[in-house]
Parts: structure tokens; C-alpha cells; sequence
């Protein structure tokens, strides 16, 4: 009887294109392997009316899915890492990622125009406060609007003229084949996108090691080490979705960091970076957090708490 591995994944067209890339992956480098999906629908799918600072953050989209995997439902789970808390759920682990895929943020704009291009008091729609922030702060006199549903939904949305610029992400465009549809990769360290945006990692239970041993070799260690500085910034500030932070390593001759944290409104962004060795990236990831606390981020922090 063959090996078998659950995977459990949202609905969404972006997700269960990730869940079917890990599960052809998986397959390839065990031979024998059989991979099942299980596709759900989590809480954060299903409100799609409220800013998702409002109803919980995006740790929503990743609830039953932890669910499962705790309860032997399922023996991993797929997610964009951008979605999961730095501070994960107690039993369950992210040991393992894909190489990254484009990290940045995207404009999209039926007439084609860049942000510099965009006409003063153009609406633009987004459901990030990290998005909504350096929006603000780069052009104020923008209308800038939550935006919330799938890809397909906030593109219909965009072509509807609901709205004259959207942002999303490179990576889940370019997964979906949409990379056409990008008016503007927006530049780091510019703007800068969600700590681990563009990663996609797989979760599972911490002592389950015989899915360790299965998913062990499509781990992508510059990605994994970019990961942990990243991620490390954002635990370090307890950052939450009601927070405006944005994280971004990049690993060459040696791995650079940078980051941001800012008011909602695009007020008062404090923005740090460091540099430091691969071998040591959470070390990195605590230079940079404790750069943003000492430059004010902890008053941030605390007038939105």
C-alpha cells in the first residue's frame, strides 16, 4: 500500500494552485507518494464584506486548516506565508519553503498608469493597511478604500470601475498566469511588501516527522533563511493586521533587511534596515526590530493597540 499525505487548503483558485504545485512537487521526490487535497473554506473566506483588520487579521484564513492538521484531519497544510502569525499555533511547525517568487507589490490600472501617473483623487482599492499606509504617504492626495475578495473578484471589481488602480501581489498574479494584468511592480526598498510575501510554506505537526521526512527535500534554503529574518521582525513587534509593518530580506554577498512601520493614515513611518550574515538571519531580524522600537515604533505600536 502506497504512502499517502493530506494536504489541506483553502478554496480559493490562488490557493488551490499552490496545494496542486506542492502536491506535483511532492510526488516527484517520492516516488510512490499518493498526495490528497483537501480544499476548505475558512472564516476569512467567508467575510468578505469587513477590512480584515477589523475581524481578526489574516491568521483567519489559516484556523481550520491548523484545525485539521491538530485533529489528524489532514498531515499538511499549504499557505502563503504572509498569511501566517509570526507566534504559530502550539504543536505546528513551517520547517519547509518554496524559492520565492516575486516578493512585490503590483498596481493595476486599466488605463495603464503608474502610481506617480495616477490623477489626484483617483480611488484606489486595497485591504492592507500595510498597502494603505505607504499609499498615503506616497500620494495623500489619493481616495484609498478596502478592497476585499479573491483575485478574480477584485480584478472584476477593477474592470467593473468600481475603481481606478487595485493592489495585489506579483506572485499570486504571476502563479494564476495574470502577470499581464501588473501596470507597476512596485520597487523595495521604495515600498516594501508583507514580511514573507511571494513564499509559500508548508505546515505540519511538529512531532510528525515521517511528513518531515516527505517534504524535507523541496525545502529552498536562501528563501528559508530571508523567512526567518522576516518573520523575525514581525514577532518582535507582536505585529498584527491592525499594524502597518513591512518586511523585506534580500540574500546576496550577504543578507540585507529592510523594514517599515507606520500609521494607518501614511503619518509618521519609521523605516529601518540592516546588514549581517546568512548564517545568522534572526539575529538580523532582532538589529532591525530594535531599530524601529527606538525610533518611535513602539509609540506606533501602542496608539494602535
Amino acid at each position: 500500500m502506497s504512502a499517502v499525505i493530506r494536504i489541506a487548503t483553502r478554496q480559493s483558485m490562488l490557493a488551490m494552485w499552490q496545494a496542486r504545485h506542492v502536491k506535483e512537487l511532492l510526488e516527484q521526490a517520492n516516488p510512490g507518494l499518493s498526495v490528497e487535497l483537501l480544499p476548505m473554506l475558512t472564516r476569512g473566506d467567508k467575510i468578505i464584506d469587513q477590512p480584515l483588520a477589523a475581524i481578526g487579521g489574516k491568521g483567519l484564513f489559516l484556523k481550520e486548516l491548523e484545525h485539521a492538521l491538530l485533529n489528524d484531519e489532514a498531515d499538511l497544510a499549504v499557505h502563503s506565508m504572509k498569511d501566517v502569525p509570526a507566534l504559530m499555533a502550539d504543536g505546528l511547525k513551517v520547517d519547509v519553503v518554496l524559492p520565492r517568487a516575486d516578493p512585490r507589490d503590483a498596481l493595476l490600472s486599466n488605463e495603464g498608469r503608474d502610481l506617480s501617473d495616477l490623477p489626484s483623487g483617483a480611488l484606489v482599492g486595497t485591504s492592507s493597511l500595510r498597502r494603505q499606509c505607504q499609499l498615503k504617504a506616497a500620494r495623500p492626495d489619493l481616495r484609498v478604500t478596502d478592497l476585499r475578495g479573491n483575485v478574480d473578484t477584485r480584478l472584476r471589481k477593477l474592470d467593473e470601475g468600481q475603481y481606478q488602480a487595485i493592489i495585489l501581489a506579483c506572485a499570486g498574479l504571476e502563479r494564476l498566469g495574470l502577470g499581464d494584468r501588473i501596470t507597476q511592480a512596485l520597487p523595495s526598498p521604495q515600498w516594501l511588501p508583507a514580511s514573507t510575501q511571494g513564499i509559500i510554506g508548508l505546515q505540519q505537526r511538529s512531532d510528525d516527522q515521517r511528513v518531515a521526512d516527505f517534504i524535507a527535500p523541496l525545502n529552498d534554503a536562501p528563501t528559508h533563511v530571508c523567512a526567518l529574518a522576516e518573520r523575525r521582525v514581525a514577532g518582535r513587534l507582536e505585529a498584527s493586521c491592525q499594524l502597518p509593518i513591512a518586511v523585506h530580506a534580500q540574500l546576496g554577498d550577504q543578507l540585507q533587511l529592510h523594514a517599515l512601520v507606520g500609521m494607518p493614515d501614511g503619518t509618521g513611518i519609521i523605516r529601518a534596515s540592516a546588514v549581517g550574515s546568512d548564517t545568522a538571519p534572526e539575529q538580523l531580524g532582532d538589529d532591525v526590530a530594535r531599530k524601529l522600537l527606538e525610533k518611535g515604533a513602539a509609540q506606533i505600536i501602542e496608539a494602535l493597540g
